[in-house]
């Protein structure tokens, strides 16, 4: 999985999402060798190890962010980016940049969306608390008076 190469994390939660900041190509720290393909190929391997860390797979994205140096190589990105999801189409912009950080050619972020495990809820029948009951003591005998003394 690729470390950091800022002051970011690389994946967060935040509620039933699933945040995985931009990946470039990058393996052991350096960016691969064999331009747009490959460098799109190891960003797809590296969100989908920092979803794993978090109990989420490429299925689970809804929406990808992706950056391009040169808008010439959009086929070349399309087509490992189609080998890397495989037949899962989650939302998508693409945008050409100037520069990306380690002078990669490619990022891509990732929004997943994995609901939260919600508690069991309550099977019909169990018990109930003793608070929600019904009081079985009787009323009491005398009324306070609601009528006001004169002065």
């Amino acid at each position: 999985m690729a470390a950091p190469i800022g002051p970011y994390t690389p994946v967060v939660r935040a509620g039933d999402w699933i945040i995985v900041s931009g990946q470039l190509g990058l393996r052991d720290g350096s960016l691969v060798e064999g331009g747009v393909k490959a460098q799109t190929t190891q960003a797809i391997v590296n969100l989908r190890a920092h979803l794993a860390s978090v109990g989420a797979k490429l299925g689970d994205v809804a929406k990808t962010l992706c950056f391009l140096t040169d808008m010439d190589t959009f086929p070349t990105f399309n087509e490992a980016y189609v080998a890397g999801f495989g037949s899962h189409r989650p939302a998508r912009s693409t945008i050409g940049v100037a520069a990306l950080p380690a002078g990669g050619a490619v990022e891509i972020e990732a929004w997943a969306y994995v609901p939260v495990a919600k508690p069991a809820a309550a099977k019909p029948g169990a018990s109930k608390s003793s608070a929600a009951k019904p009081s079985a003591a009787k009323p009491s005998a005398t009324k306070p008076s609601t009528k006001r003394k004169k002065k």
